[in-house]
């Protein structure tokens, strides 16, 4: 004879309710909050808006997470980890106020220029995360992985389509300009989108070369002029001098600790 079927209880009950319909955070807490409306240390209506505070608060983290994979970013990084006591080149109160996102507003752009290492794409992403986090169209490419889509776009008839796409982002950043040269073709391909971009929508763009150099990397002085004066002209530029960070906890030489 089989066992008598159990009732499960209503805190039970609507928890499986909540699960059902996919109110995980609620659900999770639903027996706690249960025993506390039934003991009168909350009412029903504190016990519900807590818990649809919580999730409202999970259903948020989830699509700022989905939104940050979306943006392409090579890690999460923030302001709050950047070490600014080891870089004092660099102006903390100016990368705070570019945090703000004002410049998006005013459809600013931003340089960031350095040697490898000193801090130029963490502090790009850290202000891409804000922007993420403002509900900004953003999206993070390294300058040679822009190229390339865009000449894969042109060979396949389909490079309209793909301006478009980068042409419409609220911030685009496009990180490690000057690393490598990049070819007339890329050039001209690169100024078309500087152009479409120019006083409607922001630029982050990291360089280990100084602009003025721009030439030799573009392969072309007349493309590299126009693509820095469409950046640059309404534009902060930050210059970092300092060291490196993969070189910051190294043990000092030892011969140079003994002055030799």
């Amino acid at each position: 004879m089989s066992a008598p079927l159990v009732e499960a209880s209503a805190p039970e009950r609507a928890r499986n309710n909540l699960e059902e319909l996919g109110l995980d955070a609620m659900a999770a807490s639903a027996p706690e909050y249960a025993a506390l409306v039934a003991s009168g240390s909350k009412t029903f209506a504190q016990a519900l808006m807590e818990m649809t505070d919580a999730q409202v608060a999970a259903v948020r983290a989830r699509d700022l997470d989905r939104r940050v994979e979306k943006a392409n970013f090579p890690y999460v990084k923030t302001l709050a980890d950047f070490d600014f006591s080891f870089q004092p080149s660099l102006s903390r109160p100016v990368v705070e106020e570019l945090a703000s996102l004002g410049f998006l507003e005013r459809r600013e752009n931003v340089v960031l220029v350095g040697s490898p290492g000193v801090g130029k794409t963490h502090i790009a992403v850290a202000i891409g995360v804000e922007a993420v986090r403002a509900r900004k169209l953003t999206y993070f490419v390294d300058c040679q992985r822009l190229v390339g889509d865009l000449k894969r776009a042109a060979e396949k008839g389909a490079l309209e389509r793909r301006m478009r796409f980068y042409a419409h982002l609220s911030l685009l950043i496009v990180d490690e300009v000057g690393y490598l040269d990049v070819d007339k073709e890329g050039a001209d391909l690169l100024f078309q989108l500087v152009s479409r971009r120019y006083e409607r929508r922001s630029t982050i763009v990291t360089t280990n070369v100084g602009i003025g150099a721009w030439a030799k990397v573009f392969g072309d002085p007349v493309v590299a002029s126009a693509i820095a004066d469409r950046l640059c002209h309404h534009c902060t530029v930050l210059k970092i001098t300092g060291r490196s960070y993969r070189t910051k906890d190294l043990a000092p030489d030892r011969d140079a600790e003994s002055g030799g």
